[in-house]
């Protein structure tokens, strides 16, 4: 049995990875964005018996981090994320800031917390969710996108670093998702026109752009979860972890190809 906290653990894939890693016999600490989603994961666990405790941490939040100082953790899955979306040439620039501060500034922050007990116990295990949308280009989503591209550069530099400690037995890894039909890439999507409808370079453009999207992603998004939760799974218990785990296999060839072929 493992101690596990998983952030944003409150809907979609890290819900379902929160309750599969406590089925499997795990503590799981799966912190929420909200109230009222700890209660329903609380519900959950105690009727199905489950050792998982659910609980409100907005990682924004300094005092919501704090908490995690006193649970000696063995495992870390930095999950918690929001998406935004739009054309980069025009976006807001504080929504921009909003998307970095949650999925790449805090979740430093509540990593750096975690590791102080870790370093001091020379074990542990820190994962990091990142995105396929983190290693390739997909237009109108950059503002979500290129948060996750530099997850993957702050994930694989910690896991260089620690190597650097003497008889280091931490451990860094990442998740890398594809589309999964959870409700978020649409959301995600949708953000970018409540704004460009009004005032954009493409305003003229927005319906064939909405309808290009939702087609694109209705097109591959996986409906069950069970593939991703299986690389949680496999992160959170392999004695030696990969750089990085990847599901739906199909859709990680994809993105390698485009990569090989320089798109």
């Amino acid at each position: 049995m493992k101690k596990i906290l998983i952030t944003g653990a409150g809907t979609g894939i890290g819900k379902s990875a929160a309750i599969a890693l406590s089925l499997r016999g795990h503590l799981v600490y799966a912190t929420t964005h909200t109230d009222s989603e700890a209660i329903i994961l609380n519900s959950i666990g105690k009727k199905l018996n489950l050792p998982i405790k659910s609980f409100k941490l907005d990682i924004t939040n300094p005092i919501d981090r704090n908490i995690v100082t006193s649970l000696n953790l063995d495992v870390l899955i930095n999950n918690a994320a929001i998406g935004d979306s739009g054309s980069i040439a025009e976006i807001n620039i504080e929504n921009l800031k909003k998307v970095f501060e949650t999925n790449v500034f805090s979740t430093i922050e509540l990593t750096q917390l975690v590791l102080k007990q870790m370093i001091k116990n020379n074990s542990g295990k820190i994962i990091f969710i990142s995105s396929l949308l983190g290693k390739t280009i997909y237009p109108f989503l950059c503002p979500y996108a290129s948060s996750k591209f530099a997850l993957e550069c702050i994930a694989l530099s910690l896991r260089e670093e620690l190597n650097e400690l003497n008889n280091n037995n931490i451990q860094v890894t990442m998740i890398e998702p594809g589309a999964y039909n959870t409700g978020f890439n649409q959301k995600n999507i949708y953000k970018q026109f409540t704004w460009m409808k009004n005032k954009s370079y493409f305003k003229n453009k927005i319906n064939y752009l909405k309808r290009k999207h939702l087609n694109y992603f209705s097109k591959i998004e996986v409906k069950s979860t069970s593939s991703i939760v299986d690389e949680y799974i496999k992160a959170v218990e392999s004695k030696k972890v990969k750089r990085r785990y990847i599901a739906p296999k199909s859709q990680g060839v994809y993105v390698k190809i485009k990569q090989i072929i320089g798109l």
